[in-house]
């Protein structure tokens, strides 16, 4: 084992495989690794499926002709995944429900994608990170070697939005049920449309965000109270739990609608674009791979960025607007045919479900209440509002 890559853990790989890694990666089949460092990525993981980032940094020595050679300069990022299994806050989920949280965070997704025949459905302007290698273990783990792609710097401007659903759109039309198989197929209730989204809602939503939501106490809250205060957006409570008690039917609604096998979780931070190529997409981190409501994609892809703080929540009507209409240009152009309607629907009802309830901070209620806490709170409490409003046009 190379003493540079322990880092890596079980990952550490033997000289023979560093060195056909490297000739991989360089695109040199006479490549010799130099120097090779390993570094955590500074982000923090959300998924209980993801067990590390990491990239890796390294030199090779490239042959020009005896005696001379060149040096060059390679990365790569490694995602090592894992089955929630091995996940260590297992605990906080209730005993009774752990096995079946367990079947329904597939930990093998992203190595399907790879192994998959999606990127030739991906649409001129999209495509999958270049995948060196896939390692795959008995005990339910495994780790993807991935291009490392460096990233446009700045802002998303509106047009990247509107390429992004344009893009998306088609990428829905190209993957309706009857055209394609999910990209994990595990049969029974995966193939259900809305199973997904349902099963998220019933836990995440339903268990753990409206109940805090309803509590008075969490109203009470010196960082949320502030906030509610200094905004004057008193019937912000009300509102929500009014949505909450609409919340059945939407997802009944959402099952009845056209469905697509979409990205899944098509926020931009899922949606990296090469420095030097504004108009290309490199698509990571899929999800929710059963059937959905068309439109589905859009409502990360309009609250992903706000969500970090990326994007004022005022900004998100103009973006609304540009990426309904540029996801039905997608949907057209590949010949999906549903109304404004139907993908408005699916779009803002998903939206609901997935992302209007869970828009405030709760989770760092007990923070100190210093001025960048608060700052954050009052974003936040914007951006429900603004979340609020848009949903309740159609839900």
């Amino acid at each position: 084992m190379i003493t540079a890559l322990e880092p890596l853990g079980r990952d550490a790989l033997a000289r023979d495989d560093f060195t056909a890694l490297v000739r991989t990666i360089t695109g040199h089949p006479e490549a010799d690794p130099g120097d090779v460092r390993v570094e955590p990525v500074d982000y923090p993981i959300g998924t209980p499926s993801t067990e590390a980032l990491l990239r890796v940094f390294g030199t090779a020595s490239l042959p020009t002709g005896a005696p001379q050679t060149y040096d060059v300069g390679w990365s790569c990022f490694v995602k090592k995944l894992q089955s929630v299994r091995h996940w260590p806050f297992l605990e906080v989920v209730p005993e009774q429900f752990r096995e079946i949280f367990i079947q329904n965070l597939p930990w093998q997704l992203e190595i399907a994608v790879h192994r998959g025949g999606v990127a030739d459905l991906l649409p001129t302007g999209m495509r999958l990170p270049k995948a060196y290698r896939i390692d795959v273990y008995d005990d339910d783990r495994g780790t993807l070697w991935m291009e490392n792609v460096i990233q446009e710097p700045g802002p998303w401007p509106l047009e990247r939005f509107e390429r992004a659903a344009y893009l998306l759109g088609r990428l829905s039309a190209r993957r309706q049920p009857h055209l394609v198989e999910p990209l994990l197929p595990r049969g029974g209730d995966f193939n259900r449309p809305g199973y997904a989204l349902r099963y998220y809602t019933n836990g995440r939503v339903m268990m753990s965000a409206l109940p805090a939501l309803a509590d008075p106490e969490t109203w009470r809250h010196p960082l949320l109270a502030a906030a509610v205060c200094h905004l004057g957006d008193h019937r912000l409570r009300d509102d929500l739990l009014d949505l909450g008690a609409r919340l059945p039917a939407v997802l009944d609604a959402l099952d009845a609608l056209p469905q697509c096998y979409q990205h899944g979780d098509a926020s931009p931070q899922n949606l990296l674009v090469p420095q030097g190529k504004p108009d290309e997409f490199v698509v990571i981190d899929w999800g929710f791979d059963c059937p959905q409501a068309v439109g589905f994609d859009l409502g990360q892809l309009l609250v992903g960025l706000a969500h970090a703080g990326e994007l004022a929540p005022d900004a998100l009507p103009i973006v609304h607007k540009t990426i309904l209409k540029a996801f039905m240009a997608g949907l057209a152009e590949d010949g999906m045919a549903v109304t404004e309607e139907q993908v408005l629907y699916g779009y803002l009802g998903s939206l609901l479900a997935r992302a209007t309830f869970t828009a405030l901070p709760l989770e760092a209620i007990t923070k100190p209440g210093d001025e960048v806490t608060q700052a954050m709170f009052e974003e936040r409490v914007m951006l429900t509002r603004s979340l609020v409003d848009l949903v309740s046009t159609v839900v």
